[in-house]
């Protein structure tokens, strides 16, 4: 079978037939058409050659179906100490026969909800990748918190992958929460392949007033998967967001996070971990927009990376014209554990008003020699003391996962990841 090239790649794919969303489906593959894939000149992807990587791994691109996951499956795979909701879903596709305590929950397959905005949110012409999405999507689930409505336990979304080589899983996912609603998501993922494959998943949500969403990610691929994720979030009025994202392998991953800011008084927080050693290939881009007075963002994001693994951070804040008494904060560090090991970081504020508090910073070095002496002077070996400075350096971003047995449970598999310094 002849190599695929960035020209033909989504070709063939996208001539597929997909059911619903007619019109959304076609927004979104003119979208693709006209920006194509990106390549190393486009400045949004200048260290993160996905197109290459797809033309290097897949020789034929199909849409993954859905699979046969047993109730054993499900049960083994929820984390240690969870309690709450679980929706199920096989390379995508949600499955509502094995989802659990849900009885309370407003959730439905996408293809059920004709009269949703697709792309209202993520926006097709932003990225290609989130226009490919719009054009190829199945599956997919829609969820809707009621005004009021405080839900009290987690909602996880537990994703399993069993993919067959060039096989393009396209996860949608639309989230609503109602004026005053308060609900937190988390995101998992389980691979049964070890064969190359493509995950393009976009994510819309919708925070009402007053709202508060907490989103957090557990990014744990397959060593040849290759991700696209696009989230993105509105919030109004007094509302707010806090995201964790934890990425730990997977041959190249790209995380596009952004967050619009559109009521007073509303706070965006972005938080992110990646431990990355081998030659996985982590691209973390945020976009905050400041749109209105009195709104304030926190972001933070660290990075340890060990053998030829390379990392990847761009931050982006926007402050409008009309958007006086902003707060803003952006700060991404690393630890480099290898010669090998690069990180490019970039982080960025472009400010149109005059009365803000506005940072950004950035740094990059090895461990503290001093400190590790310290400690091995007090009877600690290396290994040991190099784990538990690089724990204390994961740590602070671990801190802001608000559910007591997630984040001992990420607590307990990073402790593990950097007891043996990769």
């Amino acid at each position: 079978m002849s190599t695929l090239t960035k020209e033909n790649l989504f070709e063939g794919f996208l001539e597929s037939s997909f059911a619903g969303f007619e019109n959304i489906r076609k927004e979104g593959k003119v979208c693709f058409t006209k920006q194509g894939l990106p390549t190393l000149k486009s400045e949004e992807y200048k260290f993160t050659s996905i197109a290459k990587k797809l033309e290097q791994s897949l020789t034929s691109i199909t849409g993954a179906k859905p699979f046969e996951v047993s109730s054993e499956e499900v049960k083994a795979a929820i984390p240690t100490g969870f309690d709450g909701s679980v929706l199920v879903f096989a390379n995508g596709h949600l499955q509502n026969h094995l989802c659990l305590e849900v009885e309370k929950l407003n959730f439905s397959s996408l293809n059920e909800k004709s009269d949703l905005a697709i792309g209202s949110i993520a926006k097709a012409e932003k990225d290609p990748f989130a226009a490919l999405n719009q054009a190829s999507f199945e599956g997919g689930v829609y969820i809707s918190i009621p005004k009021k409505e405080v839900v009290e336990k987690p909602i996880l979304l537990l994703s399993f992958i069993k993919s067959n080589e060039g096989d393009v899983i396209s996860p949608r996912v639309w989230i609503e929460a109602g004026d005053f609603a308060e609900v937190t998501f988390i995101t998992h993922t389980i691979n049964n392949s070890d064969k190359p494959y493509f995950v393009n998943k976009v994510v819309e949500i919708k925070g009402g007033l007053n709202s508060q969403i907490r989103y957090y990610r557990l990014q744990n691929e397959g060593k040849n998967a290759i991700e696209v994720s696009n989230i993105e979030t509105n919030l109004l009025q007094d509302s707010r967001f806090t995201s964790v994202t934890i990425s730990l392998s997977g041959e190249m991953v790209r995380n596009n996070l952004s967050l619009n800011l559109l009521g007073s008084n509303s706070e965006g927080n972005m938080y992110g971990i990646y431990l990355l050693n081998g030659k996985t290939h982590v691209d973390n881009h945020t976009n905050v927009d400041h749109t209105i007075p009195h709104a304030e963002s926190n972001e933070l994001y660290k990075g340890i990376l060990a053998d030829q693994s390379r990392g990847v951070f761009n931050g982006k804040i926007f402050v409008r014209q009309d958007a006086q008494k902003t707060n803003a904060f952006q700060q991404n560090n690393n630890i480099l554990l290898s010669e090998d090991a690069i990180v490019n970081t970039k982080p960025q504020l472009e400010i149109w008003a005059d009365d803000v508090k506005c940072s950004h910073g950035c740094t990059t070095g090895q461990l503290d020699e001093e400190a590790l002496f310290y400690l091995q002077a007090r009877g600690i070996d290396k290994l040991q003391a190099k784990g538990l400075l690089l724990y204390a350096f994961a740590g602070e971003v671990l801190e802001h996962i608000q559910n007591d047995s997630f984040r001992e449970y990420c607590i307990n598999l990073v402790q593990n990841r950097l007891g043996s310094n990769f």
